[in-house]
């Protein structure tokens, strides 16, 4: 029995796929992480080394899982096990392992950003007092009924899309929110560009400061660049298997790479000019989002519409990037068990916010403190799995895979589209350099 193509689908144009891919990438960490990352890294020059991660390690290990899913036409398993034999699809168990763990915890935060839409249009979130933002955020997420109902509705609006197909639900709904998300993005730039005293931010974002620059650093810019660019999930294996062979897999990938990279800069451009004009810490961290820009918006003019449009803008990225994270698992159950789309996503979905969701939601409020492994809550867990375990794993073994197991297949893709000094330069990276930068990384992760 085989797969109907209506199950698995395919993207109906090359526009389609960029904007699925780039909007994979251009999710929370985007636009949540990458501001206080480079605030707390001095700035201007971490933006240079990050733009120098993403364009040479970055965008080999994303453009060596598009070919290997474009190459087999499957999923991760599938795909590792059709290209390089039975032992290699365990290296497609761990990608879908990390995808179930990442939307567990990841729902929870999306749930987040729309309940930070319904307080921001009431207006109870606009408020200079951190104290009593931090308060607000606190007994948020410490509601039980909240943050169940917040993180079904966010899976459940992921599921949807999911359920209606590559073209007609993933590629659809990104042709709409990715350039929305663009629009709401250069507004607010707009707006942070205007306060008195902004220039500082910009400044402070543009300008390198060379005394900032540490192997810390470095290492910060590589995990940020490579890992923001949904790599090591196998989420581009994913994608990469709906595309056509007409597809410049190449060119497809340096405009992903641009609008990954170009989202990040707006996105420093949105937050630190802010940050400078109301004399805000720029390292503040991850609360930057939930605590400290509240309390800037509502010393803004017309913050509280601000206020509305920015937790909109990362509900627009959120659920871009947790499409993504939920295809790679419902494929997997469509290449694997021929289990036809609809079923698979409820299936997929279901079963991850009653294992982990709930779990997850509940780490800050009903178990807070009662339920710990390690000495981590089950969201912290998920978090710390996913990101600083499987994650840089199934990017390592990826790279290993097409630089050691299957080069002559991908050399043949690359050389169809790039001159023979890139495809050295290519291999150099995915056999090499690759897996020994992902293996200090994920060292520095786990045990510094």
């Amino acid at each position: 029995m085989s797969v109907s193509s209506d199950s698995r689908g395919s993207w109906g144009s090359k526009i389609g796929f960029i904007l699925a891919a780039a909007g994979s990438a251009v999710g929370l960490g985007a636009i949540w992480k990458f501001p206080y990352v480079a605030g707390a890294n001095g700035g201007g020059v971490f933006l240079l080394v990050y733009l120098a991660c993403v364009f040479t390690v970055g965008v080999v290990m994303m453009l060596s899982e598009m070919m290997i899913g474009r190459s087999a036409n499957k999923s991760a398993t599938s795909a590792y096990r059709k290209l390089g034999g039975a032992k290699w699809h365990y290296a497609g168990w761990i990608s879908v392992l990390c995808v179930f763990l990442l939307l567990g915890f990841y729902a929870v935060v999306g749930g987040w950003t729309i309940a930070y839409i319904v307080e921001a249009a009431k207006g109870s979130i606009m408020t200079t007092d951190a104290d009593q933002l931090n308060t607000i955020f606190t007994d948020f997420i410490g509601d039980p009924s909240s943050a169940l109902i917040y993180t079904a509705a966010f899976i459940g609006i992921t599921a949807s899309i999911v359920i209606a197909g590559v073209h007609s639900g993933i590629e659809r709904i990104c042709k709409i929110l990715m350039p929305a998300l663009f629009i709401l993005m250069l507004f607010l730039v707009y707006n942070s560009l205007s306060l008195p005293g902004a220039i500082n931010g910009v400044i402070y974002f543009i300008t390198p400061d060379w005394s900032r620059i540490s192997v810390r650093m470095v290492l910060d810019a590589l995990g940020l660049a490579v890992f923001s660019l949904s790599v090591g999930a196998g989420l581009m294996i994913a994608y990469g298997s709906y595309l056509d062979k007409q597809t410049k897999v190449v060119n497809a990938g340096l405009w992903i790479a641009f609008i990954a990279v170009l989202a990040s800069v707006l996105a420093g451009l949105m937050i630190l000019p802010a940050v400078f004009a109301f004399n805000v810490d720029p390292a503040a961290g991850p609360g930057l989002t939930f605590i400290t820009m509240p309390a800037l918006f509502a010393q803004m003019p017309a913050g509280q519409l601000l206020a509305v449009v920015f937790f909109s803008l990362l509900l627009f990225a959120a659920i871009t990037s947790s499409i993504s994270i939920l295809e790679p698992a419902v494929a997997f159950l469509i290449d694997e068990y021929n289990i036809d789309r609809k079923k698979a996503t409820l299936a997929v979905a279901t079963a991850n916010y009653l294992i982990l969701g709930v779990p997850a939601a509940l780490s800050f409020g009903a178990w807070a403190g009662d339920l710990t492994l390690f000495g981590r809550t089950p969201f912290d867990l998920m978090d710390f799995i996913a990101s600083n375990v499987l994650m840089p794993l199934g990017g390592m073994l990826a790279a290993v895979f097409v630089g050691w197991r299957t080069w002559p297949n991908i050399k043949t893709l690359l050389l169809d589209e790039c001159h023979p000094l890139v495809v050295t330069f290519f291999r150099l990276i995915a056999a090499v350099l690759s897996p020994v930068l992902i293996a200090v990384v994920t060292y520095f992760l786990l045990f510094d």
